[in-house]
């Protein structure tokens, strides 16, 4: 069967047919319109998304993310480049999560982002700060409460008289805060180059600053006008330790390990911690010290040192980390080169949350001075929870 096609304006073609037809064309392209819309509608959708995808593939120009704290930070870039204090207030009044932007004693509180970079540079170099017990507090000392005594107990019966047992006595530790301050400068024409990343630069010489002279201090501080060091507290031979000192196993040489069985004071030196402290517990010495410890062996020629087995991990000694920080003394005679001990539980450093930042263009023409400064304090919190190992007869 064929079907013959009929020109609706054809003189042969009936009303109907003619009608028909009619109709069926106008449908045709309503259909085609509608289709040619659908189509173009569907190209621009997926074009915008091959926008997204592009945008989102392409490599950032800048690290400076849209957040909540960006208008600090350019805020604190432009005070630091030109010593614009304006526009860091400006943040006071239109920002109230910012609203101690500029710290009341002068200067410009540091922004987010560059005091980040700062604590972890201060927590990864090799300070007590990483495995001391770390606190902020707001005011100006920080108070630990100690109880360093056992409270009594006593097995009763039913017909028992019940008596009082001992009760135990709470010390109060009070750790004052000290300033730490460091003055790095740069000139005029260096802050104005706008390829110079001014933030990473004072981020990385304040750190530097502020680590080189804080491990000092939690080491030999003498508590005056800066933290009190661990080897600053007095020591006594471990058998007749009481609170308030340090316990110290001697090596049997002066100056050195003894001769015969050079290792066994090391071992001595683990033992004489309590054992609640060991599981916790770590080796603190400096590069010197530790050069002469890696060559011991026990009895049967094996190193008591063992590297650690991957990236990242501290060496280890008799089992238990080891922390190289050189501030701690060389092998001498009656020096205490080596300490073991649960630092978290020992020893406590408090800090204010706040770096603030001064700038001075006038004092060191043509150089602009930064004084940077910030709070901290350390002391020991817990007496039994460090042993010395004293290089002595």
């Amino acid at each position: 069967m064929s079907l013959d096609y009929t020109d609706p304006n054809s003189p042969d073609a009936t009303p109907d047919v003619k009608s028909a037809l009619t109709g069926f064309a106008a449908d045709f392209r309503g259909f085609r319109s509608d289709l040619d819309r659908r189509l173009a509608e569907q190209a621009t959708r997926l074009d915008a998304l091959d926008r997204k995808a592009v945008a989102a593939s392409r490599p950032h120009l800048s690290s400076t993310r849209a957040d909540a704290t960006t208008p600090h930070r350019k805020a604190f870039a432009a005070y630091v480049r030109q010593g614009d204090e304006d526009r860091v207030r400006s943040l006071d009044i239109e920002e109230k999560a910012l609203s101690t932007a500029v710290a009341a004693e002068g200067g410009v509180l540091v922004d987010p982002q560059t005091a980040h970079r700062i604590e972890s540079v201060l927590r990864a170099s090799s300070s007590l700060r990483a495995i001391a017990r770390i606190v902020q507090v707001d005011a100006t000392a920080y108070d630990a409460l100690i109880d360093h005594t056992e409270m009594g107990a006593a097995w009763i019966t039913e017909s028992t008289t019940i008596s009082d047992t001992v009760t135990p006595s709470i010390d109060r530790i009070s750790i004052p805060l000290h300033e730490l301050s460091a003055t790095p400068k740069a000139s005029q024409r260096l802050l104005d180059d706008s390829a110079f990343d001014v933030e990473g630069w004072l981020a990385e010489r304040i750190a530097d600053r502020f680590a080189r002279a804080e491990n000092a201090a939690f080491i030999d501080g003498d508590g005056v006008d800066k933290p009190k060091g661990i080897l600053a507290h007095p020591a006594v031979d471990n058998a007749s330790w009481s609170w308030g000192s340090l316990g110290t196993v001697s090596t049997g040489a002066d100056g050195g390990f003894a001769p015969s069985d050079p290792g066994d004071a090391l071992v001595e030196l683990v033992y004489a911690l309590p054992a609640g402290y060991r599981a916790n517990a770590a080796f603190l010495m400096n590069s010197a010290t530790a050069g002469a410890v890696r060559k011991l062996k026990d009895a049967d020629g094996r190193y008591l040192w063992a590297e650690g087995l991957t990236e990242g991990q501290p060496a280890r000694l008799l089992g238990y980390p080891v922390l190289i920080v050189e501030d701690m003394p060389d092998i001498g005679s009656a020096s205490r080169a080596v300490a073991f001990g649960d630092f978290r539980a020992a020893y406590t450093i408090a800090e204010r949350p706040d770096l603030r930042v001064l700038r001075d263009p006038y004092s060191a023409k043509p150089h602009v001075l930064f004084y940077a400064t910030r709070r901290v304090g350390g002391d020991v919190t817990d007496f039994a929870a460090i042993k010395l190992l004293e290089f002595s007869a």
